[in-house]
């Protein structure tokens, strides 16, 4: 691991001192990835081009990587930077499964993909909700066994396969466990906020 983290610095931290010095801004670099994301997955995705679109779309995933890269280096990183972010996050998130639900359902002979598809979506959204909603309480919700990450690497790496002429069925069986993952993670962040709640005093009952 630490390995693979000395490489993509090489190769990352050229680029971000480069782009500091040419004056952009990290957060240019955020607002620029997601539009990236948000583009290429409703325009390439429903259009059945799978394989392109995903490798559009990691190319402006990897700016993640890039605009915390600038930030560190810059001495720029602030709460302002990890809001905007976290929030742009669930933009792309959001853009990758609804052109997936897009295709899913213009193709007219998968609809239980696309109703996977669009679960996915939904359940992917309550998940990054609870943790934030939790430490707005003070509290904290970072478990599960399905992070952002994790979600994204299977989907896209899916999805190009798909795109290469794998079984669209792939797809779909990929969608369901990621649905399944992520109501798994929502329980287990609802059922770690509870046993919190409860260690500190507070009374079961819910109104």
């Amino acid at each position: 691991m630490r390995r693979l983290r000395r490489v993509v610095a090489r190769v990352v931290d050229p680029v971000a001192d480069a782009l500091l010095r040419a004056g952009v801004s990290p957060d240019a670099v955020t607002v620029l990835g997601t539009i990236g994301v948000v583009v290429a997955a409703l325009s390439l995705y429903p259009l059945g081009h799978l394989f392109v679109g995903t490798l559009v779309i990691t190319v402006f995933v990897l700016s993640d990587l890039l605009d915390g890269t600038m930030a560190r280096r810059s001495g720029r990183t602030s709460s302002w930077g990890a809001f905007l972010d976290s929030t742009l996050d669930r933009f792309g998130d959001g853009a990758i499964f609804a052109g997936l639900v897009l295709y899913l359902a213009e193709r007219g002979d998968d609809p239980v993909g696309a109703v996977l598809a669009l679960a996915c979506l939904v359940l992917g959204s309550i998940v990054p909700y609870a943790r934030a909603r939790a430490e707005g309480l003070g509290m904290r919700a970072d478990v599960g066994i399905a992070e952002r990450a994790d979600r994204l690497v299977v989907v896209l790496t899916t999805t190009a396969f798909v795109g290469l002429g794998l079984p669209s069925a792939v797809l779909t069986v990929v969608l369901g466990v990621l649905a399944l993952a992520s109501l798994v993670t929502v329980v287990q962040r609802v059922v770690h906020v509870r046993r919190q709640f409860l260690a500190a005093g507070g009374s079961a009952t819910t109104p």
